[in-house]
């Protein structure tokens, strides 16, 4: 059943607070309004069911009489051409919205906010400064965060972090501060983290990622790996790993990056895979596989750039989706290492293929989008119009399957 006078004082109370008049900054004053139209589409059409026209004009006429709007009828007529708010009424109506549909008003938000300010007005240095000015903009100009309701908990991520002295795991954070070892991975390591460059006046810097600000106050997360397999040897203190001894290969904590003195790769290709599947998968004698998981981070770009340095013959390749996704990644790796990577079976050939005609995909309207903006770089062209023409992408998980067991059946 259509509430018809909760859907229209919503509008007109959502308009209203998001309105200049709730801030007192109004230049101009204009009515608050809702057309019937935006009710029911069908209001004025010949064709609209007549007892739902009536069912409106009637809690019209009932608000109107408590005094919460006025509306605007046709001159010769009955048909509504406008409902406005009467704007002194604006908490009675939202405290009508309350009481029948459970809807939150503007006070009870407001003194949420003021408790939450202060509370933790002294919780820290960083807590403070946030807590003066949400008290600043509510005094200045009556906003309301949107999500007021979880400022109590970015708030208390941000005290603990700053008063932070024992070494700790991020999830072991969030264990001490919610009681839940993944809630602040999930809802406030970002807003908290953010807050924190704000007020420390150290922001994010392109080959960062949002959290490493925690390094400062001795919380880590778990630490980043290195995947890599093939014929390849690391130099560590004078010692060799070698790593065609491991067919799976191995993972390497990146903080030990720094301890490798030269990677030797004993093949041609040095090939890097997007996706875990396809990287534990695929193999060639000829070809070292590192895994890259999406966009390349800082410290795989690093060991990218080492790996060049140290082998100036190799030849780079990279094996990703066939899709908007795997094409920047490969755009961006090739961006912030600076190396050449060719493209490996991600072509209009793979998608043409029988063999994969089952898993093609049709595109999303944001796949379109942003095939559009790299349908222009000439490596990727002639893929891009076929896909955009063909209306599919492809994941890799097929072609490096398909690729393995047509291996093993040549051997």
């Amino acid at each position: 059943m259509n509430k018809w006078d909760e859907k229209i004082l919503t509008i007109l109370v959502d308009k209203y607070r998001h309105s200049k008049k709730d801030s007192n900054t109004n230049k101009v004053t204009k009515r608050t309004q809702v057309k019937p139209e935006m009710l029911y589409k069908k209001y004025y059409a010949n064709d609209g069911d007549y007892d739902i026209i009536s069912a409106i004009n009637d809690e019209v006429e009932n608000l109107a009489q408590l005094g919460f709007l006025t509306y605007e009828r046709e001159k010769f007529g009955t048909s509504i051409i406008s409902i406005y708010l009467v704007d002194d009424q604006i908490d009675p109506v939202e405290d009508y919205l309350h009481k029948e549909f459970s809807f939150i008003p503007k006070r009870v938000k407001k003194d949420v906010l003021l408790a939450t300010i202060e509370q933790y007005r002294n919780a820290s240095d960083i807590c403070r400064q946030e807590c003066d000015r949400l008290q600043k903009q509510l005094t200045e100009t009556n906003k309301i965060p949107a999500n007021y309701e979880l400022i109590p908990k970015i708030l208390d991520a941000v005290a603990f972090i700053e008063n932070n002295q024992t070494d700790l795991y991020v999830r072991e954070v969030s264990m001490k501060v919610y009681g839940d070892s993944k809630y602040f991975e999930e809802n406030t390591l970002k807003p908290a983290c953010l807050m924190i460059r704000k007020y420390k006046n150290m922001p994010c810097e392109s080959d960062q990622q949002i959290d490493e600000i925690l390094v400062n106050y001795a919380i880590i997360k778990e630490p980043l790996k290195f995947s890599i397999k093939g014929n390849c040897r690391l130099i560590i203190n004078g010692k060799e790993l070698d790593l065609s001894l491991l067919p799976e290969g191995i993972e390497l904590n990146t903080d030990s990056f720094n301890r490798i003195e030269k990677i030797c790769i004993d093949a041609p290709k040095f090939m890097t895979i997007e996706n875990r599947t396809s990287y534990l998968r695929y193999s060639a004698d000829d070809t070292v596989i590192f895994f890259l998981g999406g966009y390349a981070n800082r410290h795989q770009r690093d060991f990218i750039k080492k790996v060049d340095a140290d082998n100036p013959d190799l030849q780079f390749l990279h094996f990703g989706d066939i899709d908007a996704g795997g094409f920047w990644i490969h755009h961006n790796l090739c961006g912030v290492t600076g190396v050449d990577f060719k493209i490996f079976c991600m072509s209009q050939f793979e998608l043409s293929q029988p063999q994969y005609s089952s898993c093609l995909q049709k595109l999303t309207k944001t796949d379109v989008v942003r095939l559009q903006e790299l349908k222009n770089m000439i490596l990727y062209a002639d893929t891009i119009q076929y896909m955009l023409h063909q209306n599919v992408k492809l994941e890799q998980e097929i072609i490096s399957l398909d690729l393995m067991q047509s291996a093993s059946l040549k051997d």
